[in-house]
């Protein structure tokens, strides 16, 4: 696979769109409305972020994050990031790119930690992925997340130091 990962554009959002649906329609890892509208997803996933990217192959766009700052003031050193593969292309690396990626443009913008605030912990697959990563589990919120087929589970704070890493 032939993977570039680019700064998304304005115009991406038509083809994220559906991988973003994909994704919240389930249910299962973001603490989305499973009905959410294109246009509150647009502004969720394109305005809100400090940057978002996309990770295509031969011009297709296969997943998406985006980065943003995760508190401010005395917190602005620390960012946030989401990510989104489509459904057809999960198992072939994607995250683990996007990931890494997220990483090293955390560090040119000069975050020094990244930290995911609300990981499903029945999302074992992210789970399991950020830690080898070098992710650890700081933070666990009991029942935290309505796993549409699990009921209450718990939510993971992950977090990561990226300076001098």
């Amino acid at each position: 696979m032939d993977l570039h990962i680019r700064a998304a554009r304005e115009a991406d959002f038509p083809a994220i769109w559906p991988i973003f649906q994909q994704v919240a329609a389930a249910g299962d890892t973001y603490a989305y409305a499973q009905d959410i509208g294109y246009a509150s997803a647009e502004r969720l996933w394109m305005q809100q972020p400090r940057c978002t990217w996309v990770a295509e192959c031969d011009g297709q766009i296969l997943g998406t994050y985006y980065l943003k700052t995760n508190q401010q003031g005395p917190g602005a050193h620390v960012c946030n990031c989401g990510y989104m593969v489509a459904a057809a292309a999960r198992g072939q690396g994607l995250a683990r790119a996007m990931c890494e990626h997220s990483q090293q443009v955390a560090r040119e913008l000069g975050y020094l930690a990244m930290q995911f605030n609300f990981v499903a912990a029945s999302n074992t697959v992210a789970v399991a992925l950020w830690q080898k990563l070098g992710f650890g589990v700081v933070g666990q919120l009991p029942k935290a997340f309505k796993h549409p087929q699990l009921g209450y589970v718990d939510a993971l704070v992950m977090y990561k130091w990226l300076a001098g890493d």
